[in-house]
């Protein structure tokens, strides 16, 4: 038994939130310790996380990593109850399981030129594939789509890996206005020649900007978001219909090819729950973690 009670204690003492900054009102930056994950984890991966032994297991993209230091950099929009629950916690207390890394990194060999493209909380995902590529010695042009100014998130951290960082808002209270796909669209038209073209965030963004790059037969490869429990290929419930054929999130991707995902069915299936969501969002404990 004190074996047991050791192992426990040791457990929980190795998730450390060491860093919390709040991005805007709905978005957070958690810096957690995870040094096995750190060390292995690149771009495109993702991790799933539990706050206590009652939660629900959450999975999320790692935005950023420090081999050094052994920790892994979440940005979270805080939207359901367990996200909420996180954004509730301060540096200093700890989660109770973080898993991975998960997933197929993002294939970035080869690539030479290549715009990546973010929109609202996606950008934190994005950010890592354009950071990789400029590492690479790539020609990397970068949109960044939000709704308005006040959404705006680490916009000098993409303005600092990126050759030209391009940002959107739908009411043009900052940068440019309009959607990504219409800076794209100007871009294709200017003559630019891209290698492939990222594109993360939300599913009717990823869409459109494959339908935008299609004619020209541009690559274009998304990051898929779809419900997830297990993530290790078990469960099936983050499949996808990508070219006709059932593929699974987290084995297979998170990265598809853009050209052939069935965003229609996505979107549907990313539906499913939201009723049972909206629910536990708004009836949920937000100091619900417990300090280790």
């Amino acid at each position: 038994m004190a074996y047991v009670e050791i192992f426990r204690e040791v457990r929980l003492q190795v998730y450390k939130i060491v860093n919390k900054k709040l991005l805007n009102e709905a978005v957070v930056l958690v810096e957690v310790e995870a040094p096995f994950i750190a060390k292995k984890v690149l771009p495109g991966q993702f991790i799933i996380f539990r706050i206590d032994e009652q939660g629900e297991r959450v999975p999320l993209t790692v935005a950023d990593y420090d081999r050094e230091k052994g920790t892994i950099t979440l940005i979270v929009q805080m939207v359901g109850r367990t996200t909420k629950m996180l954004g509730a916690m301060e540096a200093g207390e700890y989660l109770l399981d973080v898993v991975g890394p998960l997933g197929i990194p993002t294939h970035l060999e080869g690539l030479k030129n290549v715009c990546v493209i973010g929109g609202g909380v996606g950008c934190a995902i994005a950010y890592p594939q354009a950071k990789a590529l400029h590492n690479m010695g790539a020609h990397v042009d970068m949109i960044a789509g939000f709704r308005s100014k006040d959404i705006v998130i680490i916009e000098d951290e993409m303005r600092a890996v990126a050759d030209n960082l391009y940002v959107m808002t739908d009411d043009g209270t900052y940068g440019e206005k309009g959607l990504v796909t219409n800076k794209l669209q100007q871009l294709i038209d200017e003559g630019r020649e891209y290698d492939a073209v990222i594109a993360i965030g939300p599913v009717i963004m990823m869409k459109f900007v494959a339908e935008t790059t299609r004619p020209k037969g541009i690559k274009t490869i998304v990051s898929l978001n779809p419900i997830m429990i297990d993530g290790t290929g078990m469960c099936g419930g983050c499949r996808v219909n990508v070219g006709g054929e059932i593929k699974f999130a987290c084995v297979d991707g998170p990265d598809f090819d853009g050209h052939l995902v069935n965003f229609d069915e996505l979107m549907k299936r990313n539906s499913t729950n939201r009723e049972q969501e909206q629910h536990d969002s708004e009836h949920c404990r937000l100091r619900g973690a417990h300090n280790a």
